[in-house]
C-alpha cells in the first residue's frame, strides 16, 4: 500500500511538474505571439508610412513635370509667335489663330478677358490731395467715355434688331406671294 502511495505521489508530482512546464511554455508562447503581433503592427505602420511618402513623392513629381511641360509649351508658343510675327506673310495666321481661340471661349470668359484688359490699377496710396483730385477727374472722364461707348453699342444693337425684324417681315411678305411651282421644289432664279 505504501508502495502504491509512493508511486501515486510520484505520478502526481510528475503530473504537476509537466503541468508547470506546459504553463511556462504557454506563457512563453503567448509572449511570442504578442511580440510577433507588435512587430507585425510596427511593420504594417512603417509600410503604410513609406507608401504614403512614396505617393506624395510621386504626386509632387507629377505636378513638377506638368508644370515643366506647361512652361515648356508656353515658351515654345512664345517662340513660335515671335518667329511667325517676324515673317511678313504669317501675320494673318496669328490673327486667325487668336480668332479661333476666341471662338472657343464662352461668353463669361470673353467678358472676363475684356474686363482684365480694361481694368486699370488704382495706385492712390502715395498720392497727395491735388493728385487724388486729378486722378478722380481722370477716372470720371474715363467712366463717361465708357458710358458713351455703352450707349453707342446699345443703340447699334437696337438698330440691328429693328433691321432684322424688318428683313424678317419682308421675307415673310415675299413668301406669301411667291409662286409655288411643284410641291416643295426649290430652284429657279431669284427675281
Amino acid at each position: 500500500m505504501e508502495k502504491d502511495l509512493q508511486e501515486l505521489q510520484s505520478l502526481i508530482e510528475a503530473h504537476f511538474q509537466q503541468r508547470r512546464r506546459e504553463e511556462l511554455e504557454l506563457v512563453a508562447l503567448m509572449e511570442r505571439i504578442e511580440r510577433r503581433r507588435a512587430e507585425r503592427h510596427e511593420q504594417q505602420r512603417s509600410r503604410t508610412e513609406k507608401e504614403r511618402e512614396r505617393q506624395a513623392r510621386l504626386a509632387e513629381e507629377r505636378m513638377r513635370k506638368e508644370e515643366e511641360e506647361a512652361k515648356k509649351r508656353a515658351e515654345d508658343d512664345a517662340k513660335k509667335k515671335k518667329v511667325l510675327s517676324a515673317m511678313p506673310h504669317f501675320g494673318g495666321y496669328l490673327a486667325k489663330a487668336e480668332q479661333r481661340r476666341g471662338r472657343r471661349q464662352t461668353g463669361r470668359e470673353m467678358k472676363l478677358r475684356v474686363l482684365a484688359e480694361r481694368k486699370r490699377p488704382l495706385e492712390i496710396e502715395a498720392l497727395r490731395e491735388e493728385e487724388l483730385r486729378a486722378k478722380a477727374q481722370e477716372l470720371q472722364a474715363w467712366l463717361q467715355q465708357l458710358e458713351s461707348e455703352k450707349f453707342e453699342l446699345m443703340e447699334r444693337l437696337r438698330k440691328q434688331k429693328y433691321e432684322i425684324n424688318v428683313l424678317y417681315n419682308r421675307i415673310s411678305h415675299a413668301q406669301k406671294f411667291k409662286k409655288v411651282v411643284g410641291k416643295g421644289r426649290v430652284g429657279g432664279r431669284w427675281k
